[in-house]
């Protein structure tokens, strides 16, 4: 305690450790953190900020003794054991596609490629073409009523309406911003809740972000779906929805959707097979160019080179959030499983064997990863890729679960300039939503508190 003292005087209580978590150790990862590298230390700069007419013996009068240390660490150690172990399971499942399940005997006709829709109408006695006039009213005119195809015979009409759907997804919640933007919670036909958002662009732009899990088992710290957990994987049907929904919406006004982030609850390369069925479709049967198609990762290392072998055109943003090791154990457990050296190696076999960009995600929390001394580090880090990257910078998105709070725009504009320093681009995305819970499993946990996980009523 006395050298805690001493150092924090000699700084001016200005501490540089990155691991700034609730003073009651709410998450499990601070004392994690800590164990793992091997430090009895920890970080008091939350109450140096937000305290400072409290003398400093006082505070560090208020931390747990050693024995209450020890104990936490041994909690946090298990805990993030346990997520490492979860992210190993879902690696070795390789997860298979599943079979669209039907809503009460009926056939999803969003579950249908162009081929299976030929089949379904040959087996009803229909002729073939009939598929493809369908296959037009669906996926080009963007129609949701059977009632609506005209130049169907009403017999066909009204055996659609019999026996097909336009979808399973249900509407559970639906919020809309002042800017524009749309943020769903659908309710899936186990109960399980997943989030869509549509955000409008004043340059004409219109961008879907998709869920590819319901839940998460990459446990961020400061991410609303990885404070959930994880519950099961979508099948690609339940991706492809997502998009196809807010597509044929976007039709029925004279739109058109142009982007689509798979930038939702979940971990996509944790769902990699019924993602990628998904991404196939969304390229091929909506006709969004996979240019247009972005995939993130946490880091999922072997998944990632799987990813680049696939020869396709599509973009891939992986979610970095720290310039270190220490730093981003604290915060992602993936890291703990693929070190940032093995993900910075991974990322180069990308850029060598794609020849596209990697674009990475790093969300700014005040005080903690947005101080020069960060930026350069960063830079650093980033200098070997020979300017195929690219930073998106975030302001965070405040959690209930995490305390951490956005950077404000200077400090952004700094954060930038240190980084061109290195040859690295920087950009901070522009923020939809603020005045909903656009941000990645925020309506879902506020849904959770209504009906419980998983849907079942408290």
């Amino acid at each position: 305690v006395k050298g805690a003292e001493q150092g924090m005087k000699a700084r001016s209580l200005h501490l540089h450790s990155f691991t700034i978590m609730r003073f009651a150790f709410t998450s499990m990862i601070v004392s994690t953190a800590r164990a793992y590298t091997g430090h009895a230390t920890f970080t008091l700069r939350r109450h140096v900020v937000c305290n400072r007419n409290v003398q400093l013996p006082t505070m560090i009068h208020s931390l747990p003794n050693r024995n209450q240390l020890a104990r936490l660490s041994l909690v946090g150690m298990r805990s993030m054991s346990g997520k490492v172990k979860e992210i190993e399971e879902q690696l070795r499942k390789d997860d298979a596609m599943e079979a669209p399940a039907d809503l009460e005997g009926k056939v999803n006709l969003y579950a249908l490629n162009q081929t299976r829709m030929e089949e379904l109408l040959l087996d009803w006695g229909e002729p073939k073409f009939r598929a493809k006039q369908i296959w037009q009213w669906i996926n080009v005119k963007g129609a949701t009523d059977f009632d609506k195809m005209q130049d169907l015979p009403k017999g066909l009409r009204a055996k659609l309406a019999e026996k097909a759907v336009l979808g399973n997804l249900e509407i559970a919640v639906e919020q809309v911003s002042k800017d524009g933007t749309i943020k769903r919670a659908y309710k899936l036909k186990d109960g399980q809740m997943i989030e869509s958002v549509l955000m409008p662009y004043d340059d004409g732009r219109r961008t879907a972000c998709i869920s590819s899990q319901a839940g998460c088992a990459m446990g961020c710290v400061f991410c609303a779906t990885g404070q959930m957990g994880f519950a099961r994987q979508l099948t690609s049907v339940e991706i492809l929805e997502q998009v196809q929904r807010f597509h044929v919406e976007l039709l029925s006004k004279g739109e058109r959707l142009s982007n689509v982030v798979l930038m939702g609850m979940g971990e996509p390369l944790g769902n990699y097979n019924n993602v990628m069925e998904a991404v196939r479709r969304i390229n091929q049967d909506l006709g969004i160019g996979a240019r247009h198609i972005t995939i993130s990762t946490v880091g999922l290392v072997p998944r990632i080179r799987r990813l680049a072998e696939e020869n396709m055109q599509i973009k891939l943003a992986v979610s970095l959030h720290a310039a270190s090791d220490e730093e981003r154990n604290a915060i992602m457990p993936v890291n703990l499983r693929f070190p940032l050296a093995d993900l910075m190696e991974t990322c180069k076999f990308y850029v060598e064997k794609t020849g596209r960009r990697i674009s990475f995600e790093w969300a700014l929390i005040a005080g903690q990863n947005d101080t020069p001394e960060v930026a350069n580090k960063l830079g650093h880090l980033l200098k070997g890729l020979n300017k195929m990257c690219h930073v998106n910078l975030i302001p965070l998105n405040p959690t209930a679960g995490f305390d951490g709070k956005p950077t404000k725009a200077a400090e952004c504009d700094i954060f930038i300039k240190i980084l061109s320093k290195y040859g690295v681009t920087a950009t901070t995305r522009v923020r939809r939503g603020i005045d909903i819970d656009a941000g990645c499993g925020q309506l879902k946990s506020k849904l959770n508190k209504v009906v419980g996980r998983g849907g079942a009523p408290l």
